[in-house]
């Protein structure tokens, strides 16, 4: 997975030759709810673009919209360089989308699944049985071609249900939580095929309530709470759409954490890690788990955690564990929606 450098800004008034979807202002009302309210998104060329958000934050509105399944209310968006308002037609040939529940027929076979797709979108007959003999392939589903899915894991059914969306190979592909209900095998099937479409040029956006599954596989991360991006709209990121690594940094750095072998040691592990606090702060006491941990100054993690190892030895204290630390996406989302919900208290 690419991790690429911030470079320019990312907001809406980008350069949009860099970008194959640029949503700003995008409005969105069922009756007295707003779904969407100022939705703003900017997804560079050939990434895997992670849209975070609890339910009913308004992901799969944005998703519909982008992929001209629903009328906008207000705002505009351009996918794949075309208005989905004014030239819908255009942004559905440039596009693919999975949606939450498989598009797959479960009697029909793999194979004919994927010519089926293929007919459907006008291929001839040759071409359609080459097309999903390639996709077959590229998925991992080739042994299991002339089954038909009802027979299939839900990691299997999912790849071949992301293969059906990639007939025309499609520019943008939307997963709107391709994962939702698989076991983790299942899963990290999934995450696999996934990364390979960047490979083909295909820029992924993918709408998903797991931190993990964005941590892992996406370039670029933004937050939606409330109908709104959170993140772009945050003066941490400069109107830039951070990376997981840069939205982690941005609620704070590294943390020392030690667990104490028994609780009579944790007075002087405490004494140890309060050494290194960034800004004199107390370091926090976890009693059930017998943890400490205090936040570091940045760039200094490897020191303080250094330091705080030696004075535990100094001291003839023996620990269970010691590491550093750096905060989840877990804890970014939390943070993040906490202060939106702050802000509109």
């Amino acid at each position: 997975m690419r991790s690429p450098a911030d470079g320019p800004s990312d907001g809406p008034s980008a350069d949009r030759r860099e970008f194959s979807v640029v949503a700003e202002g995008l409005r969105k009302t069922y009756g007295d709810k707003r779904a969407l309210d100022g939705f703003d998104l900017a997804v560079p060329r050939g990434t895997v673009f992670g849209l975070l958000g609890p339910n009913g934050a308004g992901k799969t509105t944005a998703v519909r919209i982008l992929c001209t399944l629903i009328r906008l209310d207000g705002g505009s968006a351009r996918v794949a360089g075309h208005d989905v308002a004014s030239e819908p037609r255009m942004v559905r040939r440039r596009i693919g989308l999975t949606g939450q529940n498989p598009a797959v027929d479960e009697i029909m076979t793999a194979r004919q699944n994927l010519e089926m797709f293929g007919r459907l979108f006008h291929l001839g007959r040759s071409r359609a049985r080459r097309r999903a003999g390639e996709l077959l392939e590229q998925f991992g589903l080739s042994e299991a071609a002339d089954k038909q899915p009802r027979e299939f894991s839900g990691g299997m059914r999912r790849r071949l249900d992301l293969a059906s969306s990639m007939i025309l190979a499609p520019e943008v592909l939307f997963l709107d939580e391709p994962t939702t209900g698989l076991d983790p095998r299942g899963r990290s099937e999934v995450w696999q095929a996934v990364r390979s479409l960047t490979e083909t040029g295909t820029t992924v956006v993918l709408t998903t309530h797991y931190l993990d599954e964005a941590d892992k596989l996406a370039d670029r991360v933004a937050v939606i709470d409330r109908g709104r991006n959170v993140t772009e709209s945050s003066p941490a990121f400069g109107g830039r759409t951070p990376t997981p690594a840069a939205l982690k940094r941005a609620i704070g750095g590294d943390r020392v954490e030690v667990t104490a072998g028994e609780e009579s040691d944790i007075p002087g592990i405490v004494r140890a890690v309060a050494r290194v606090a960034a800004d004199g702060s107390e370091p926090e006491i976890d009693a059930d788990a017998r943890r400490v941990h205090a936040s570091v100054p940045a760039g200094e993690g490897v020191a303080a955690l250094m330091e705080v190892a030696r004075s535990l030895q100094d001291a003839g204290l023996v620990v269970e564990d010691i590491g550093l630390r750096r905060p989840t996406l877990d804890e970014v989302f939390l943070t993040l929606t906490r202060r939106k919900q702050e802000a509109l208290a």
